[in-house]
């Protein structure tokens, strides 16, 4: 097991939230003062590349940058609540908001632990990067050739983001850096020759990560993509491991891919995280962003507490009571989450320790 649990879940450290979940989750008045411990948001919706599996090709990448002054409001405000962390990724390339490292700054003072989720192109922007909680890098190829056919790009950012991540290995202080690959058919051989790369480059770990059909996305091209001859081969990658480096197989994730879902209703939404778009609208799960029963609010109009306990998110509340999860996709961001809170609702007999 990963010393960071990225193939499970960190709720269980977190049982003062769980209990008021647990107090809540039928109960608007309980419910709506149960704020999310982590705030997901897309700094700017652009983006400089179109890997060939974005699961938010839908969205259409318009040249949208948020809001930094409203947003350090609502930053300040989250952090006022008890919102634990933010992660800034989204439906673009975080890292091309030119107010990026205010952003980061102003979270980070305001006790939010901050998380980055970027192509790496422009990481030389960052330079707040001591800041992070971590940085992740996604680099989808372990070849030039292949890295440019992946992410439909110009072959020299392999070589931009190779220097990029070095530069930021440099002057990272206590911030973790990794790099995440999403595996296909077309990258699957080359995950010795990345883990390789990775080791030089003095990253902290490389995540191996299934492709899942998103719920809304336009793209079918991996749809019916099968891991179990796979297998074997990203189970021999593991072997890279180092004393100071983790290739992390998520090997739940990619056995996910070709069952259902463990559970019947989604009791992370609208409970324990939250998702920001560039505009401002502020949708409870991200794996629905063209459905607009999930859009609760707009940070834009709307205090952070305005948004968590007004009648967008109440409606929603009761909307997943009954709402059909057949059709979300499987490994989404909570799936790990929903296993452990449908098995705890579940229990009988609780007195009996």
């Amino acid at each position: 097991m990963d010393r960071w649990h990225i193939d499970g879940h960190k709720l269980i450290y977190h049982p003062k939230r769980v209990g008021q979940w647990l107090e809540g989750k039928d109960d608007w008045e309980k419910a709506k003062s149960v704020y999310p411990l982590y705030w997901e948001i897309t700094t700017h919706a652009a983006c400089n590349h179109r890997c060939t599996f974005c699961s938010v090709d839908a969205i259409g990448y318009p040249n949208e940058a948020i809001d930094y002054e409203i947003l350090s409001k609502r930053l300040v405000e989250a952090g006022q609540l008890g919102v634990k962390s933010v992660m800034l990724a989204g439906t673009g390339e975080p890292l091309l908001h030119k107010d990026i490292d205010q952003i980061v700054a102003c979270a980070k003072v305001n006790g939010l632990d901050v998380g980055i989720t970027t192509n790496g192109v422009a990481m030389k922007n960052l330079r707040a990067i001591g800041m992070c909680t971590w940085v992740k890098v996604s680099l989808n190829a372990g070849t030039k050739q292949g890295y440019e056919q992946i992410h439909r790009t110009n072959a020299k950012d392999w070589d931009r983001v190779w220097a990029a991540i070095e530069d930021a290995v440099a002057r990272k202080g206590n911030c973790t850096i990794g790099v995440q690959c999403v595996v296909l058919p077309e990258n699957l051989y080359d995950m010795r020759s990345l883990a390789q790369r990775c080791i030089e480059a003095g990253v902290d770990y490389l995540v191996l990560k299934p492709y899942t059909q998103a719920t809304f996305m336009l793209g079918t091209k991996y749809k019916d993509l099968n891991y179990k001859p796979m297998d074997s081969y990203l189970r021999g990658v593991e072997e890279f491991t180092t004393d100071t480096f983790k290739v992390i197989y998520r090997k739940d994730a990619f056995q996910q891919e070709s069952e259902e879902h463990k559970y019947k209703v989604c009791h992370a939404t609208p409970f324990m995280w939250t998702y920001t778009m560039a505009n401002g609208d502020m949708f409870a799960c991200s794996a629905h962003l063209l459905d607009r029963r999930f859009c609760i609010g707009n940070i834009n109009t709307q205090s952070f507490q305005d948004i968590w306990e007004g009648e967008g998110r109440r409606a929603l509340y009761e909307e997943m009571k009954t709402f059909d999860i057949s059709r979300c996709r499987l490994n989404c961001r909570m799936d790990k989450i929903n296993r452990y809170l449908w098995s705890i609702d579940k229990v009988e007999h609780v007195n009996f320790i």
